[in-house]
């Protein structure tokens, strides 16, 4: 199996101006072409250190992949540093500023002298072809590592990778008969990560070269599990497929309704096919969310034929005006009560004549916590009419969850925006 390494450059990265996301894309992009990332690293706008850490991935990995520093300022390094640590001095490529020159034509603008730059590309090292931006990629061999450059922008590395370095690594894995990895993934919410572990762990057989790995995130717990075929062989990795398919099923049967997605799928992909699947309706009410759960709904394509509509009624005059909510239940319970949050599903599913009305209401903090009602109680409530669909069963169905989430005002709404959706999801199965 070989070794990847992924190393991101910008001083951003460090400072907080932005996350590294490309990481957690060419980790999976890699291990479907056979390499293994065991190492990630970020380095800021520095030639010295960026030399210094190509260097140090050069000796423990086969393959590694740099994003960042390709582009046209003084602080974009990535091409000088790689040029120095491999000893192939920048050479102007005409295939690197044709293809530059032809992308911002397209835009309706000329290259400028310092995007004149990115035409500089290390000499014997094979040109990248940038299909969404104007920077230019490379790779090339060093040290016995496959070394490849890519821009920073998500979009621009993800296209330049899929199409100009996958092609070349997975004809190597298959010249050269290195195992494939396979992975599994299973989503859970709703359970502690300690908890999933307790119920799993004696679940994976001992000595089969099955890894279980643990995520817990506002989003819940990922499961995975990864293995590799035998080496050089597509019985091997038939064999690798199929033990990984037994464990999962395996480990999902432990798991039960709190799985609630696998692979990539989300949870928003998932209720909007169970309501899909069964032409049905939804109306959401959000208070603490403020419209989160709305625009995560409509993140999926198609979900104008199940979403009706989303309602923020964060004060209580807008539950009150927009959902009927009696204003005697506010004074007398509060807006962060079971109470209330029945009032506002049953409110938003009447004005609506969804086939499911849902809200949530709660308290994101930082402040507006007391010792009866404390930063991150949430209440979700559903009020389904499932009539309604084609598909028809029992008439009406009314129901509300208390969660006690902790965190950040950030986490707590994602949280509570998940535990809303998981709510409807096991409705909807049940």
């Amino acid at each position: 199996m070989r070794r990847g390494e992924v190393i991101a450059i910008g001083s951003e990265l460090l400072l907080g101006g932005r996350p590294d996301t490309n990481s957690l894309f060419l980790t999976e992009a890699l291990a479907a072409v056979g390499v293994e990332v065991r190492f990630k690293s970020v380095v800021g706008d520095d030639e010295a250190d960026i030399m210094a850490a190509i260097r140090t991935a050069s000796r423990r990995a086969e393959v590694v992949v740099l994003t960042g520093g390709l582009g046209p300022t003084g602080d974009d390094l990535t091409r000088q540093a790689a040029a120095r640590v491999t000893g192939r001095p920048l050479r102007r490529r005409a295939e690197a500023v044709e293809g530059m020159r032809q992308r911002l034509a397209a835009w309706g603008r000329t290259p400028s002298v310092a995007q004149m730059r990115q035409g500089l590309i290390p000499s014997g090292a094979e040109v990248i072809a940038n299909p969404v931006g104007s920077a230019p990629g490379f790779c090339l061999t060093w040290n016995r590592c496959f070394l490849v450059a890519l821009p920073g922008v998500p979009a621009e590395a993800r296209g330049m990778f899929m199409a100009g370095v996958v092609p070349r690594l997975a004809a190597e894995r298959a010249t050269r008969r290195l195992p494939l990895i396979e992975r599994r993934l299973l989503h859970t919410f709703g359970v502690a990560e300690s908890d999933i572990e307790q119920r799993i762990k004696n679940r994976i057989p001992v000595k089969s070269g099955v890894r279980l790995g643990l995520q817990a995130s506002p989003l819940g717990v990922t499961v995975s599990l990864t293995a590799s075929g035998e080496r050089g062989t597509l019985r091997g990795e038939n064999k690798g497929a199929r033990l990984l398919d037994r464990v999962l099923k395996d480990v999902q049967t432990r798991l039960g309704s709190c799985v609630y997605a696998e692979g990539s799928e989300t949870m928003e992909q998932v209720v909007g096919r169970l309501l899909a699947s069964r032409g049905l309706t939804l109306a959401v009410a959000e208070s603490c969310t403020g419209g989160l759960i709305g625009h995560r709904l409509t993140q999926v394509p198609g979900s104008s034929a199940y979403l009706d509509r989303v309602v923020v009624c964060y004060s209580d005059q807008a539950k009150t005006e927009l959902l009927d909510v009696p204003a005697e239940l506010l004074l007398r319970y509060g807006a962060v009560s079971e109470e209330v949050a029945r009032a506002m599903a049953s409110g938003i599913r009447a004005r609506s004549q969804a086939s499911i009305g849902v809200s949530v209401t709660g308290i994101a903090g930082p402040g507006g916590g007391t010792a009866h009602k404390p930063v991150g109680l949430v209440f979700v409530a559903l009020d389904a009419d499932f009539s309604q669909g084609p598909k028809r069963r029992r008439n009406r169905t009314r129901l509300a969850q208390e969660f006690r989430f902790h965190g950040d005002r950030d986490t707590i709404k994602l949280r509570a925006s998940q535990a809303t959706m998981d709510v409807l999801r096991r409705c909807l199965i049940s």
